[in-house]
């Protein structure tokens, strides 16, 4: 199964649209290694913060010491993996072989990370829009991205949940827990730093 720990850099690219990442390339190391420091102190009040290190290190540049951009970071990150997972178990409902508990959890889950992938673009979309009004526009908007996210969350878990009564050593079930367990720390981690950024009360763009 691919290996969901690390980011998917293109789509990624595409989705983040910053413009500071053309810096990355001439970036002074000095700020480059404060810029780095920033985003491990940050992963710091997550649950998993060396899931969060790793994967979002690497932006370091292009988040600078913004907690915006690092929130809207970390969400562009669970979304690639998200949408990644979420066609991986699709193409695993049309494999044969699956007992029948199994194969209802997994069809179930696919709706559930449908879901999920659908409320954690929305939060994207919603941050690239923070900024654009007063201190009341951002605590509307932020709101929004914290419902979302949440809401996400809770779908993750409740694919994952799912698969309780499917017997131990199912390699459907293996493939499931593994695979939305890592999507789920990460959107737990993209969570915690937008609550981070929301406790800020920073109504900035997050270019």
């Amino acid at each position: 199964m691919t290996n969901l720990r690390l980011p998917f850099i293109f789509p990624l690219l595409l989705l983040l649209n910053l413009h500071s990442i053309g810096a990355v390339v001439s970036a002074d190391p000095t700020t480059e290694s404060s810029d780095s420091e920033y985003i491990r102190t940050s992963c710091g009040s997550t649950l998993y913060p060396d899931v969060c290190y790793t994967s979002l290190s690497r932006y370091a540049s292009a988040v600078q010491s913004d907690p915006g951009r690092l929130a809207r970071v970390a969400i562009a990150v669970n979304l690639s993996n998200a949408r990644k997972m979420a066609s991986y178990l699709s193409n695993l409902t049309r494999e044969g072989g699956t007992n029948t508990g199994a194969a209802s959890a997994l069809h179930d889950c696919v709706s559930n990370l449908g879901d999920a992938v659908d409320e954690i673009e929305d939060s994207l979309k919603q941050m690239r829009d923070i900024g654009a009004g007063g201190a009341s526009d951002f605590r509307f908007k932020i709101s929004n991205v914290q419902t979302w996210m949440s809401a996400a969350l809770t779908d993750e878990e409740t694919c994952t949940d799912g698969f309780e009564d499917v017997p131990e050593g199912d390699k459907i079930k293996e493939k499931v827990l593994e695979g939305v367990g890592d999507v789920k720390k990460l959107t737990s981690n993209a969570v915690a730093l937008v609550n981070n950024y929301a406790s800020k009360g920073t109504p900035r763009k997050c270019v």
